[in-house]
C-alpha cells in the first residue's frame, strides 16, 4: 500500500504563505545551486534528496485554492502522474480536458482516490487546510517539510486550522541544503 506524505515548503515559523497569500522567498532555494532538477538549480544535497523522493510520487492531493492559484500547473501535475483536487466545484469548463486531474468533494475521498491512482507509489498531500484535515483524519503516514530560513509572522499555516495535538517520531530524514533544511517525520500512531 502507498505511503501518504504531507509536504510543503515552510517558513521557520510554520507558514506556507504570507498574509497576502504570497510565498516570498520560500522557493528561492530552487535557484541558488548548481544542479538542475527540472524545476530549478539546487545544491547537490537538495538535488540528491529531490531525485530520490520525486520519482516515488504517484499522485498528489491538493485543495481548490492551490489549484486555482497555480491554474493546475496548466494540466501537468507538479509531481506524480495524477492530481486529486478537493473541491465543492466541478472541473473548470474546457480546462485541459485530458489532464490527469480528478475533482472530489472530501479529503478522505481524495486520499482514497489518490491511493488507488498511485498504486504502490507515494501519495503526496499538500500542506495547509487539506493537509491538516488529512492529518486529523489519521490519513497521513509522514510529514515532510522543506524549512526555509525566513519568518513571515503571519499567514497560511503549514497544518491549516488543525487544533489538536499529533505526535511525530524523531525525524528520519534531515538534509541540509543551501538555504533549506529537508525534514521528514513519521506520524506516531495512537493506540486505540
Amino acid at each position: 500500500m502507498s505511503t501518504v506524505v504531507m509536504h510543503n515548503v515552510v517558513s521557520v515559523d510554520g507558514l506556507i504563505a504570507d498574509a497576502d497569500d504570497q510565498v516570498g522567498p520560500l522557493f528561492d532555494w530552487y535557484g541558488n545551486g548548481t544542479v538542475d532538477v527540472g524545476m530549478g538549480r539546487v545544491s547537490q544535497a537538495s538535488a540528491d534528496y529531490l531525485q530520490q523522493v520525486l520519482p516515488e510520487v504517484g499522485a498528489l492531493v491538493i485543495g481548490r485554492h492551490l489549484f486555482d492559484t497555480t491554474d493546475g500547473w496548466q494540466g501537468r501535475p507538479a509531481s506524480g502522474e495524477h492530481v486529486v483536487v478537493v473541491t465543492h466545484r466541478p472541473r473548470p469548463e474546457g480546462w485541459h480536458p485530458d489532464a490527469p486531474f480528478h475533482f472530489v468533494e472530501g479529503v478522505a475521498e481524495a486520499v482514497a482516490k489518490a491511493r488507488e491512482l498511485a498504486g504502490e507509489r507515494t501519495v503526496g498531500v499538500a500542506a495547509g487546510e487539506v493537509g491538516g484535515q488529512a492529518l486529523a483524519l489519521g490519513l497521513v503516514d509522514e510529514v515532510a517539510m522543506d524549512v526555509v530560513p525566513v519568518v513571515f509572522g503571519s499567514g497560511k499555516r503549514y497544518f491549516g486550522s488543525l487544533d489538536a495535538q499529533h505526535l511525530l517520531e524523531d525525524p528520519h530524514v534531515v538534509i541540509r541544503g543551501d538555504r533549506v533544511l529537508h525534514l521528514r517525520y513519521r506520524v506516531r500512531r495512537q493506540s486505540r
